[in-house]
């Protein structure tokens, strides 16, 4: 997947050549705040030495731009260093600031001995609230909540610490735990001592992409906004530096407990029965445009596109289906990675059989908009070896297995298959047990052939193509 870049603010008119460009870099990494608004001493010597380079630059070559000439060039940065946040970010501070809020109170630091306790799910949807504001990045602004609009700030918001960290702090709030470990509310934090203004950053951690465990979805405050993306382990640039920890006041629930709402089993999906009286908490507000009533299984069929299938994927996220959708939102297009987190919610109510086939019914629907049941567990446990099916061939070997680079023998059998089928005609050689773009277009075209499209023929097989496939 292609990496996002972080935005660069560039003035009008502004000269861009490589050179300048460069030095418009150095200049904003120097901007960092005063030490008396809680920067770092590290600044103030980048400072000079830029306004000292950039001196010596005018009065030897007679003008702006031969500052470049008696600089040493700094190689271009590839996609990797454009992902490396490189934010520059505030020192402890209270809330609101040094200079404390509208009454001019400032406050104190919190203490990592008396933190408040936090469910998981609170600090997800304190973490999306600056996504929905699509908070701006600042080092030196704080936001209504009184939270810095950094990094830091955004992660001492998340865990309602009461005070502005940074990334040399968070720490003491938390213990390190390991990445088999990391639930949603967990942080991913890589703090540069020796230069922490330049490559410090922290993230929270909102669930794996799927169960290879290679990307998961980070909720970060960065350039130009707070932003919510599928990111590789541990992150973009400086990834083994990125070390996973678990906040200390963090309760071990995924959900809370609603008070007052009693905890009763629920019942497989059954088209026109009620739910016993007095077993649904209240319902949530529902966000403009969502549809409380189940709007019917039509609208879940293969290739449907439609307002309810994006509300269904985004009800699922926040189930725990984090893993289901590789780029971490849902969309409009019914696909196999809906049906698929559709059928994990159903398996975890303990349903089974033709209750838990991966189609919305009303009582699933209900489930979901009430915020009733059971969420997805948040890891998925080793699966036993497939074993063979009809004829000798091996069930669905998972998504995993198709997957850029990945060799296995899932992939030549589903090579030869395509071209027994018909649609081998991208192969110039093999097919082989590699997976390569010339599986993906062959797939693709077969998928297209069932009459799917958007995302249900993006030529990356899942069971309902490898069924058909070998039916």
């Amino acid at each position: 997947m292609p990496m996002p870049a972080f935005e660069e603010y560039e003035p009008a008119g502004d000269c861009a050549c490589r050179g300048c460009a460069q030095r418009r870099r150095a200049l904003a990494r120097a901007r960092a705040i005063p030490l008396r608004d809680g920067g770092h001493p590290a600044a103030r010597g980048a400072r000079r030495a830029l306004v000292l380079a950039t001196a010596a630059g005018v009065v030897l070559g007679g003008g702006g731009g031969a500052a470049v000439a008696v600089t040493t060039p700094t190689p271009t940065p590839g996609p990797a260093a454009l992902d490396d946040p490189g934010s520059p970010q505030g020192g402890r501070t209270p809330l609101h600031g040094p200079k404390g809020g509208p009454v001019g109170q400032p406050g104190a630091p919190a203490n990592p001995g008396a933190v408040k306790r936090i469910d998981r799910t609170t600090i997800i949807n304190r973490a999306k609230l600056w996504l929905d504001a699509k908070v701006p990045y600042s080092m030196s602004t704080y936001f209504t909540d009184g939270y810095r609009q950094d990094c830091s700030g955004y992660v001492s918001m998340a865990w309602n610490l009461g005070s502005n960290e940074w990334t040399g702090s968070l720490d003491s709030f938390a213990t390190k735990i390991t990445k088999e470990e990391l639930l949603p509310g967990d942080m991913l934090l890589f703090h540069n001592p020796a230069d922490p203004n330049n490559g410090s950053h922290v993230v929270i951690f909102g669930g794996w992409v799927d169960e290879t465990r290679t990307h998961y979805i980070a909720y970060e405050q960065t350039r130009p906004h707070t932003r919510k993306l599928a990111t590789p382990y541990g992150y973009w640039a400086n990834a083994t530096k990125y070390l996973p920890y678990r906040f200390n006041g963090v309760t071990s629930g995924t959900v809370p407990i609603v008070p007052t709402t009693p905890v009763v089993p629920v019942a497989p999906e059954v088209p026109g029965v009620p739910a016993a009286p007095g077993t649904e908490p209240p319902a949530a507000g529902p966000k403009p445009g969502d549809v409380t009533v189940f709007p019917g299984a039509a609208k879940f069929a293969a290739g449907a596109t439609n307002d309810q299938v994006a509300q269904l994927g985004r009800m699922l996220i926040e189930r725990g289906a984090y893993r289901f959708y590789p780029k971490g939102v849902a969309d409009r297009t019914w696909s196999e990675h809906d049906k698929l987190a559709t059928q994990a919610f159903q398996r975890a109510q303990g349903w089974a059989g033709a209750d838990a086939d991966g189609i919305p019914g009303a009582h699933t629907w209900r489930l979901l908009v009430q915020k009733q049941g059971n969420n997805i567990p948040p890891t998925v446990g080793t699966a036993p070896p497939p074993a063979p099916g009809p004829g000798g061939v091996r069930a669905y070997p998972g998504a995993a297995v198709f997957r850029p680079g990945q060799s296995h023998p899932a992939v030549a059998a589903l090579g030869r298959q395509l071209v027994k089928k018909g649609f081998g005609k991208y192969y110039t050689s093999g097919p082989g047990p590699r997976w390569g773009e010339t599986d993906r277009r062959n797939v693709e075209a077969f998928q297209r052939a069932q009459g799917w499209r958007g995302a249900s023929a993006n030529g990356y097989p899942g069971p309902e193509t490898w069924r058909r496939l070998f039916a």
